[in-house]
């Protein structure tokens, strides 16, 4: 019994280890990019001696998948979630938009490096983003399928190539406040970009369906009334 407590917690332990370096490894690759992170400076963002780093993780190429694996797997599952829900067509386009840029609201940092490194790095290969974007964008083909036949989608709509083009849409939305296009730290920003790239997408799909953003509504406000967060000290 007691060995069998001790064993449980020494698992506990090695977790919570993997995940501080992991935690600290996609703040290094965000701030300094793939090429730019050493494995020395994983350690001290996690506070663990240089070997450490070692005993969970070969090199920075696995490092990075890991971040790949962990932050696309937790996605897919979100958007599984939504394709496979309850609601119409529209409900669920809004619902996958939304997934994504709640990542990004939680976790601005794992988007980037998602949506920057990886694609970048010679890790990249290994991980086959390609792959896993062709998975994601089969799974949420599914819904444009069923829409299809419940008469939501346009009749000249391709199921396939409608989801691609979902996708395709956020994730240049995302890009656009991960490269500083775009004020992340304006949260009206975040919620128009995310009310825009859904409307204009369902505008396209919709039968009957008419645009309900503004146009050019992602781009900051000139107003007095703009609603920003505090810069960061």
């Amino acid at each position: 019994m007691g060995q069998s407590k001790s064993a449980a917690d020494n698992g506990n332990r090695e977790s919570e280890r993997r995940r501080t370096i992991l935690r600290a490894a996609i703040d290094v690759f965000a701030r300094k990019g793939y090429h730019g992170c050493r494995i020395a400076d994983v350690a001290k963002e996690a506070g663990v001696a240089y070997g450490l780093v070692y005993h969970y993780f070969k090199n920075k190429d696995e490092l990075l998948e890991t971040v790949f694996d962990t932050g696309w797997s937790g996605f897919v599952t979100r958007v599984r979630a939504v394709v496979e829900g309850e609601g119409s067509m529209e409900a669920k386009v809004r619902g996958v938009v939304d997934v994504a840029f709640e990542a990004y609201r939680v976790d601005p940092r794992a988007v980037k490096v998602l949506i920057l490194e990886i694609a970048r790095s010679p890790a990249g290969s290994r991980i086959n983003r390609q792959t896993a974007f062709v998975d994601a964008i089969r799974l949420s083909s599914e819904l444009f399928t069923r829409a299809k036949d419940a008469g939501e989608l346009r009749a000249d709509a391709d199921p396939l190539l409608s989801s691609a083009l979902l996708f395709g849409a956020i994730e240049m939305g995302l890009t656009a406040f991960v490269t500083g296009l775009a004020d992340s730290r304006d949260v009206q920003a975040l919620e128009r970009a995310k009310a825009q790239i859904a409307d204009t997408f369902l505008h396209g799909v919709l039968v009957g369906a008419s645009p309900g953003a503004e146009k050019d509504a992602w781009k900051p406000e000139t107003s007095s009334t703009k609603s920003k967060a505090p810069k960061p000290s």
